[in-house]
C-alpha cells in the first residue's frame, strides 16, 4: 500500500517538476512572455497559474494532466495544437516515481520518528533535485529560486536532527565537515578560477548536499561518484570529438545523481568497503 501511494505521489510530483521547470524558465524571460502574449505573471505563477501547453499556451483540462496516461492517450501530442510533447514529461514523472519507491525500499534509517521525518523531507528534497537536474541539463543553470528553498529545508532538517533527535556535537561536527567538503571545495575552485572551472550554482548545491548527507566520508563519496559518472559520460564525447575541451558541461546533474546514490546506498557502500578491504 505504501509503495502504491509513493508511486502515485511520485507521478504527481514528477508532473509538478515538469511544470515548475517550465514556469521558472519562463518567469526569467519577460521578453518571451510578451512575445507569446501571456497576459500576466499570474499565468506563470507556481501557486496561482493554470497548467498550459508550452507551445500554444492553451489552458489544459483535467483529462490532459494525468501523469504519463495523458501523454500516452494523446500519443505525445497536444490535444489543441497537435505539436509534439517532449519525452521529458513522462520520463521525469516515471523517474521521480521510481526514485520515491527506491528510496523507501532501501531507506538507510529505521522508520521511527526520526527516520520517518527524514524520509518525508528527503522526498521534498528529491523533488527539488529533479527540478534542478532537468533545468541544469537543459539550460546550464541552477536557479536560485529552487536552490535557496532547498538549502533552507535541508538545513532545518539537519538542525532538527542535531537538536531534537539528540545528534549532539558529534553530528554537528560531521555536518560542518560535510559542508566544507561538499561546498567548500567548490567555493575554492570557483574563487581560484573566477568561475571558469565551476559555477556558483554548484557551490550553493554543495550546501544542500552537505546538509542532506551529513557524514564527511559520504560527502566525499558524493564528489567521487559525481566525478566518476561525469568522466564516464563525457570522455566518449571527447574521444569522438562530439564534445570539445572548451565545451560547457553542467556538473549539477552529476552531483545530484551522486547525492541520490550515496544518500540511499552510502552506508552500505562504506560497510562493504571496510569489510572487504579493511577487514573490520
Amino acid at each position: 500500500m505504501i509503495i502504491f501511494v509513493l508511486v502515485v505521489l511520485g507521478l504527481i510530483l514528477g508532473s509538478f517538476v515538469n511544470a515548475l521547470v517550465w514556469r521558472v524558465r519562463e518567469q526569467s524571460r519577460s521578453i518571451t512572455r510578451r512575445k507569446k502574449n501571456i497576459e500576466s505573471s499570474k499565468d506563470l505563477s507556481i501557486v496561482h497559474g493554470r497548467s498550459m501547453c508550452p507551445n500554444c499556451h492553451h489552458t489544459l483540462a483535467a483529462k490532459d494532466l494525468l501523469p504519463v496516461l495523458s501523454w500516452l492517450e494523446l500519443r505525445g501530442k497536444c490535444r489543441y495544437c497537435q505539436k509534439a510533447i517532449s519525452w521529458q514529461y513522462p520520463l521525469v514523472e516515471v523517474l521521480t516515481s521510481l526514485l520515491f519507491v527506491v528510496s523507501y525500499i532501501w531507506w538507510p534509517l529505521e522508520f521511527n520518528a526520526m527516520g520517518t521525518i527524514n524520509f518525508i523531507v528527503w522526498l521534498i528534497v528529491l523533488t527539488g533535485f529533479m527540478t534542478l537536474f532537468v533545468y541544469d541539463l537543459k539550460w546550464l543553470l541552477l536557479p536560485n529560486r529552487i536552490v535557496y528553498p532547498l538549502v533552507v529545508v535541508s538545513g532545518v532538517m539537519a538542525l532538527i536532527n542535531i537538536l531534537v533527535f539528540d545528534g549532539g556535537l558529534h553530528m554537528a561536527g560531521d555536518v560542518a565537515i560535510s559542508l566544507l567538503i561538499a561546498s567548500g571545495i567548490f567555493y575554492g575552485l570557483f574563487q581560484v578560477s573566477k568561475g571558469k572551472w565551476i559555477g556558483g550554482g554548484d557551490v550553493k548545491l554543495g550546501l544542500i548536499i552537505g546538509f542532506v548527507i551529513g557524514v564527511p566520508l559520504q560527502a566525499f563519496l558524493v564528489l567521487f561518484t559525481a566525478s566518476l559518472i561525469g568522466t564516464m559520460t563525457v570522455l566518449p564525447g571527447l574521444v569522438s570529438k562530439k564534445i570539445k575541451a572548451t565545451s560547457r558541461i553542467p556538473f549539477g546533474p552529476y552531483l545530484i545523481v551522486g547525492t541520490i546514490i550515496i544518500k540511499i546506498f552510502g552506508a552500505s557502500i562504506v560497510h562493504w568497503y571496510r569489510t572487504r578491504f579493511l577487514l573490520y
